[in-house]
């Protein structure tokens, strides 16, 4: 290490951090850089599949209900590992569980270029997915820790750019990269940039005080992700020609359930659960976790339909695929600063309610899909969805924040990003298995038009039944709307300064 770099360690190590208003240091807007390389490859990751899953189904010889598993598994991983990620850090330093996510992630990417059977392919995103689940709230407790809570909001401004700009590139790079390559590149093109983000970070990242780690609550996570992966388990099978009432089916959503339950049960009964479900005793907070859980399971399951219309229907290529697909993230970048101005001065509940009815309403004209379908009209509808992100996410977010003591706000920070994991890898899983039922007995282009609008009513019924738990965080939000926020509680939240930034 230089003498230089030595000096910017030091300075980030020990130094405090800088105070809002001042000029913020040269070094943490470089360790900010750092951080950002790994962020970019993790947040490209959970798009960049999505051009590609039609021809690994096919390559693979599965089913489009098996191959959701590839996003899926991804998601379920990156639900389970976020919520133990604060535990790690604390246990093992922040800088020394970044440098080893990114192995895992990289490491992983390679195993699944190099897969031949879906199983495997599975295996090893799953693994990709422990890795990847660590990047993003590992990044973010070192740039706290290095900025410090006052200069979050600009330090944020800057940081949270890879996951405004993700959702626009990763279908493009991943089209671009399938237009010239197998498949397999898509995740062998991780290889380079995680050897580049593991330099960079072994030589700039500092080594900071995460503080004392509790006991890690190991049957936790054993019973909550593994209670969503049955509950999923048990979905896909339906999309295998299983009847609803087989055991088959029945036998792991039943399972799922059980270990959903014992897992409430358990959480009860311990000082320091993986998810304390006693938070949800605050209305605002349940009713913000909720909404964003049910808008993931309806955006993710649909994001994956549309590369697959595209190619199966229309007969796109991968490259023109990707770039079809770009309007939805172009929606969400424009929509997220205007927001957070609206979440200000209407509250999360309203902008959120807001967001999930034009959710809603845009899904109408996809359930109208056939094969011939202005693309324009389909370009324009995706803009909308993309609107929708900007406007459901973020202000829930900033609810659910706002109603927490500063003290919990590392708590309720991994569960909400779980619950969004989660929530997105059942999206998908109904609205594969949806898909592979309704275009079952058909190849011909205009009943698999039909397949498409048929399932995107489902992605309807999804969104429709975002608005209970809307409703629940309005209704808990409106009697706090006079009382001013406290500004302990603003200062710990960096979400909405760090979108307006």
């Amino acid at each position: 290490m230089s003498t230089t770099q030595a000096h910017s360690t030091n300075r980030a190590t020990h130094a405090p951090a800088p105070e809002a208003g001042d000029h913020i240091p040269a070094y943490v807007w470089r360790i900010c850089g750092v951080v950002i390389i790994g962020m970019i490859m993790s947040i490209l990751d959970t798009t960049i599949v999505n051009v590609a899953l039609d021809r690994i189904h096919i390559e693979l010889h599965s089913t489009i209900a098996q191959s959701q598993w590839v996003i899926g598994g991804y998601l379920l991983a990156l639900g389970a590992v976020i919520l133990a990620s604060g535990w790690a850090a604390k246990r093992f330093g922040a800088r020394r569980m970044y440098l080893i996510s990114l192995v895992l992630f990289t490491g992983g990417s390679v195993l699944c270029g190099l897969s031949t059977s879906i199983g495997e392919l599975v295996a090893f995103r799953i693994l990709q997915g422990i890795g990847g689940g660590m990047i993003m709230p590992l990044a973010m407790m070192i740039m706290a820790q290095v900025a410090g809570p006052k200069n979050m909001g600009r330090v944020m401004g800057i940081v949270s750019m890879p996951a405004m700009v993700g959702p626009i590139l990763g279908p493009i790079v991943g089209g671009a990269i399938l237009q010239n390559l197998h498949w397999s590149w898509i995740f062998f093109v991780n290889l380079p940039v995680g050897v580049v983000a593991f330099v960079l970070a072994w030589r700039t990242l500092p080594r900071t005080d995460s503080g004392v780690a509790g006991r890690l609550d190991w049957l936790g996570l054993l019973l909550a992700p593994g209670g969503a992966a049955l509950l999923i388990y048990g979905v896909t099978e339906l999309g295998s020609g299983a009847g609803f009432g087989s055991l088959k089916v029945l036998g792991p959503i039943f399972a799922g359930i059980v270990l959903m339950a014992l897992y409430c049960v358990h959480a009860l009964r311990v000082d320091n659960p993986l998810l304390d479900i006693r938070m949800y005793a605050n209305r605002v907070f349940a009713g913000a976790a909720l909404t964003n859980f049910m808008v993931a399971a309806g955006l993710f399951g649909a994001m994956v339909l549309v590369p697959l219309y595209y190619q199966n229907v229309r007969g796109q290529n991968v490259i023109d695929t990707g770039l079809l697909t770009g309007p939805q993230g172009l929606g969400a970048l424009l929509a997220m600063p205007l927001a957070s101005r609206l979440t200000q001065r209407y509250g999360g509940g309203r902008i959120a309610l807001g967001g999930l009815t034009l959710l809603s309403l845009s899904t109408v004209p996809l359930t109208q899909l056939g094969a011939h379908t202005s693309i324009v009209v389909i370009s324009l509808v995706l803009v909308v969805r993309g609107l929708s992100i900007g406007m459901c996410f973020m202000p829930a977010m900033t609810a659910a924040f706002s109603a927490m003591r500063p003290d919990q706000v590392a708590d309720a920070t991994p569960q909400i990003n779980a619950l969004q994991r989660i929530g997105g890898a059942i999206g998908v899983a109904i609205l594969a298995v949806a898909l592979e039922r309704y275009g079952k007995h058909t190849h011909a282009v205009t009943g698999l038009a039909h397949a498409f609008d048929s399932t995107y009513w489902w992605a309807f019924g999804v969104a429709v039944l975002g608005f209970i738990p809307c409703l629940m965080l309005l209704r808990a939000e409106h009697p706090r709307a006079a009382s001013p926020q406290p500004q302990a509680v603003r200062a710990a939240d960096p979400v909405a300064d760090a979108v307006g930034a």
